[in-house]
């Protein structure tokens, strides 16, 4: 059971949260078997999705958990079954008896200050190392969690909006974005909604619940490629194109990229895919390599890239024309309207200062050459993003707390993570950077 310190620590993150209980799919349902169950919000005309909820928390998976966890410590399941199980749910075996990893999603790398003091929780109370780590695809790993707190740390997670749900296994996992997203000015449009769509339509899906390994795609902001679409299984990089001398919404987008074992670069699935028509393409693709019963045989060669090279560029994509001519995808309304992630950040952006600090005698050259570097001033006229360095990825309670309270403070209280194990601060006035630096120093 969860201790009193601990339930204090639960209470202290979920207080802000008062009278707005966790998020539900909201009678979501599939559209027809084997098709992804869509997590659908209220309609885009009447809603504003909350800070850094994307994905729906169930609390009846927290319970399902402990109870699975329970049968097992008590040897009352097979080993390799509740593998399977707690995989699916983002726990992930270590070498050492008794202790796990646990990986949290952020998709397309955003958090909030709240969602920072969570990690500072779990860190300072759960965690033996006393730290979280940022990855390389833009989530936070906690280590050598013992099994049976796993259940209280998904509450404390759940709570902020966080959710490690297929975040491990052979599953869509972490769905990346650019950190820039929305505020960088050579995008053609901002990919964030999409991006949290993307997550929307797949996670839960009875299709991406055991692929033959696991399938990773991101979303760049425009040409620069931040996101790396290079190096994944479906990779999108945002278009504007005229349709009948409408400019639409699209992507450009790849597929069948990926390090490890033969590296390979994404090849060009569609030179142009409308926003309409992303998510049906995209599950052609999962239909594909979910459906490619040679790629189980051997694990080390079973991710997408290992098919896309095998069968060639073109017959790939004859393949998922062929996919989008079968009775599934026909008449099949695949809009992501319903299931965009809308935030307003510009909304919560707060003033410039009155009066901002300047740097001093002291410590300006010091704050000019960070600047270089560190500060990219957004599209939007008045405000930077600050892109912080995390060596190693690495966090503890402190800077967990010390990056939610700038945050809080100086900016929208969001932020992204980044591919380089970074994070981005972003909407800080101008006028409030040197502040920030400041804060950061002492971190």
């Amino acid at each position: 059971m969860v201790g009193s310190r601990i339930v204090d620590k639960l209470d202290k993150v979920t207080r802000q949260y008062a009278g707005q209980g966790p998020a539900t799919d909201g009678g979501a349902s599939d559209r027809d078997t084997g098709s992804p169950r869509m997590e659908r919000p209220m309609t885009t005309a009447t809603r504003t999705d909350r800070p850094g909820r994307v994905i729906a928390i169930l609390e009846e998976e927290f319970e399902d958990f402990q109870t699975e966890a329970t049968e097992f410590l008590a040897q009352n399941r097979e080993a390799d079954d509740f593998t399977k199980f707690r995989l699916r749910q983002g726990v992930y075996g270590q070498r050492q008896p008794d202790r796990q990893m646990m990986r949290v999603k952020l998709p397309f790398g955003g958090t909030t200050s709240e969602q920072l003091e969570a990690f500072a929780v779990i860190a300072e109370d759960f965690a033996p190392l006393g730290k979280g780590h940022l990855t390389t695809r833009e989530a936070v790993q906690l280590h050598h969690l013992p099994l049976a707190d796993t259940h209280d740390i998904m509450q404390i997670l759940g709570a902020s909006g966080l959710s490690t749900r297929e975040a491990c296994g052979n599953t869509v996992r972490n769905v990346t974005g650019d950190a820039w997203a929305g505020i960088r000015d050579d995008e053609p449009f901002d990919v964030t909604p999409y991006a949290g769509a993307f997550v929307r339509y797949f996670v839960r899906s009875d299709l991406t619940q055991l692929l033959p390994r696991k399938f990773k795609v991101a979303f760049s902001g425009s040409d620069e490629d931040a996101a790396l679409t290079q190096i994944h299984d479906i990779g999108f990089i945002p278009e504007i194109r005229e349709v009948d001398g409408v400019p639409t919404k699209g992507f450009k987008m790849v597929t069948g990229g990926g390090l490890s074992i033969m590296a390979r670069h994404a090849v060009v699935l569609r030179e142009w895919v409308s926003v309409d028509d992303y998510l049906l393409v995209s599950e052609a693709v999962l239909r594909i390599f979910d459906a490619a019963d040679e790629l189980r045989k051997n694990i080390a060669k079973a991710r997408l890239k290992f098919l896309v090279h095998r069968v060639g560029e073109e017959e790939f994509r004859r393949m998922v024309d062929e996919e989008l001519a079968k009775d599934w995808a026909q008449g099949r309304d695949a809009s992501p309207d319903p299931l965009l992630f809308l935030d307003d950040e510009e909304a919560e952006a707060p003033q410039a200062p009155a009066n901002p600090d300047q740097p001093t005698n002291a410590d300006r050259s010091a704050f000019e050459e960070w600047s270089r570097t560190a500060v990219r001033a957004q599209k939007q006229a008045g405000y930077s993003a600050i892109e912080v360095k995390v060596p190693e990825g690495d966090l503890n309670p402190e800077q967990f707390r010390g990056l939610a309270a700038l945050l809080r403070e100086h900016g929208s209280g969001r932020a992204r993570t980044t591919p380089w194990q970074n994070i981005v601060l972003r909407w800080i006035p101008d006028g409030s950077v040197y502040t920030v630096w400041k804060g950061l120093v002492e971190l």
